[in-house]
C-alpha cells in the first residue's frame, strides 16, 4: 500500500486532470513549501530524435502530442504553486524550433507566468491567486545572459561523464531568489577511477555454446601470427599489441561472466562514502552481455588502439575487415555521424554521455580492458551514472540499462538539492 502511494505509473495527457489534482493533494497534505522535480518528454526536442523524425514523411515538430507535454508540467504548477520547481530536459531544447520559434524562449516565458500560459491554451487552473517564477541558472548567480546558462555539463561538477542537460530553477514570486548559489565545480573522476575496483569479468558467445576456454579462443584467433599477417589496414603498433595478447590467455581463461550479484568488497576512492556501502558484501548487477565473434573482435581490436593510442578508434581506424555491414559505413569512413560506431569508454577520460541506447547494444560502451573484450555491465554503467552501489536495479537486464541511462546522475541531483534546500531555509 505504502508503495502504491509513493509511486503512480500515469500518463500525464491521458490521466483525467481531476484524478492528478487528488493524487497531488494527498500526496502535500498541509504542505507549503515543497518541490516540484521533473522533466517533459524529451524525444521530440532531442538531437537524436530530430534528425531521426526528420526522415519521417510529412512529420512536424509542432504536430508531435510529445512537443507539447510541457503544458501538463504547467497545470501542475499553476494548480499547486510549488515554492521552487525544477526542469530537467535534453540539451536539443535549446535549439528545437516550433513553427519558425525557438521552443524554450516560449516555454520560459511559459514557466514566468503559467496562469497566462494555461488561458491562452484554453486551460483552467485550481486557485485563484496566481504567481509568478524568477528562472534561475544553477551555473551562476544572479543574472544570466542567455538559454546557453541554463545548459548544466556534468563533468563540470565532478560526474564522470560528459552529459549536459538544460536544467532550469523556478522560484516562486513571494521567496527570495537571490539565496540560490550556484554548484560547486569540480574536477571530474576518470573511467578508471570509477570502475577499476570492480570484479574483472568476460564477455560471453552469442549463438554458440559459452564457456571460459572457447570464449578465449574465439577473441584471440583475431591475435594468431596468420591471422595478423594476413589483415589488411592494421596499424603496425596495435598489431604489435594484438599479437602480445596471446600471453594474457591464461589470465583470460580464469575470468567468469559475473551475476546479478558478486561477493566483493568494493574499494573505489572517489566519494566512498557516498557509493559504498560496507553491508552489502557484494556487487549487484555485474553481469556480462554476450557478443557475436564480429563485435568480439571489434571491441579487442577498439580496445587495443585505445591503450595504444589514448583515444577510442574511428570507423576509418579499422582494418577493412573489421567494418561492421552497415549501409550507411561508406558515409561514417568519410567523417559523416556515426564515425565512432564502436567507442571505447577511455581508462583515463570521464565517461561519454551514459543515454538509454546502452540497452540496445554495447558498441558504444566498449571496456577500456582488452582482455575483459566487452561492453559495460549495468553496475559499471550505473558507477558512471553516480548510483550508489547499494541502488539495485531490477527487471529484465535490457530494463535495468535503460533505468540506468534515462536518469540524472543521483550525486548531481543530490548538490542541486542542496542548493533549493539553502533558497527554503
Amino acid at each position: 500500500m505504502a508503495a502504491a502511494l509513493e509511486s503512480w505509473n500515469a500518463e500525464l495527457g491521458k490521466i483525467p486532470t481531476a484524478e492528478i489534482r487528488d493524487r497531488v493533494n494527498t500526496a502535500l497534505g498541509s504542505s507549503e513549501h515543497w518541490v516540484l522535480i521533473g522533466g517533459p518528454p524529451c524525444q521530440a526536442f532531442s538531437l537524436v530524435g530530430r534528425s531521426r523524425n526528420k526522415g519521417i514523411y510529412g512529420y512536424k515538430l509542432e504536430n508531435d502530442p510529445k512537443a507539447h507535454l510541457y503544458l501538463e508540467y504547467l497545470q501542475l504548477i499553476a494548480d499547486f504553486w510549488p515554492a521552487v520547481f525544477i526542469m530537467e530536459n535534453v540539451r536539443g531544447l535549446l535549439s528545437a524550433r516550433l513553427e519558425g520559434e525557438l521552443v524554450f524562449n516560449q516555454i520560459c516565458a511559459d514557466l514566468v507566468d503559467p496562469s497566462t500560459a494555461l488561458k491562452k491554451s484554453g486551460r483552467t487552473r485550481r486557485t485563484a491567486r496566481p504567481h509568478f517564477y524568477t528562472l534561475n541558472s544553477l551555473n551562476c548567480s544572479g543574472l544570466f545572459e542567455g538559454p546557453d546558462d541554463f545548459l548544466v555539463r556534468c563533468e563540470s561538477y565532478g560526474i564522470p561523464q560528459s552529459r549536459h542537460r538544460v536544467i532550469v530553477v523556478g522560484i516562486r514570486d513571494d521567496i527570495n531568489a537571490a539565496n540560490l548559489p550556484s554548484l560547486e565545480r569540480a574536477t571530474a573522476p576518470t573511467v578508471e577511477q570509477m570502475i577499476a575496483d570492480l570484479p574483472a569479468v568476460r564477455s560471453g558467445l552469442s549463438g554458440e555454446p559459452d564457456c571460459a576456454a572457447e570464449w578465449v579462443n574465439v577473441v584471440l584467433s583475431a591475435c594468431r601470427p596468420k591471422t595478423l599477417n594476413r589483415a589488411r589496414g592494421i596499424d603496425p603498433e596495435v598489431r604489435r599489441y594484438l599479437a602480445e595478447m596471446r600471453t594474457k590467455s591464461s589470465h583470460m581463461s580464469s575470468l567468469t561472466r559475473g551475476a546479478e550479484f558478486v561477493p566483493h568488497r568494493a574499494c573505489i576512492q572517489h566519494e566512498r562514502a557516498w557509493f559504498v556501502d560496507d553491508n552489502l558484501g557484494g556487487i549487484c548487477n555485474h553481469s556480462t552481455r554476450a557478443h557475436i565473434e564480429g563485435d568480439l573482435h571489434r571491441y579487442l581490436f577498439a580496445a587495443a588502439y585505445a591503450e595504444v593510442y589514448q583515444r577510442s578508434p574511428e570507423l576509418k581506424d579499422f582494418p577493412p575487415h573489421l567494418l561492421p555491414d552497415h549501409a550507411n559505413v561508406p558515409l561514417a569512413l568519410k567523417g559523416a555521424n556515426f564515425a565512432d560506431r564502436f567507442r571505447v569508454q577511455h581508462r583515463h577520460r570521464y565517461s561519454t554521455t551514459v543515454t538509454s541506447h546502452i540497452s540496445k547494444d554495447g558498441h558504444y560502451y566498449i571496456h577500456y580492458k582488452p582482455e575483459q573484450c566487452r561492453s559495460l555491465t549495468v553496475r559499471e554503467a550505473a558507477r558512471l551514472q553516480t548510483f550508489p552501489d547499494n541502488y539495485c536495479f531490477v527487471g529484465p537486464r535490457t530494463a535495468q540499462y535503460a533505468q540506468v541511462g534515462n536518469a540524472v546522475p543521483p550525486l548531481l541531483a543530490k548538490q542541486i538539492a542542496a542548493c533549493v534546500a539553502k533558497v527554503l531555509s
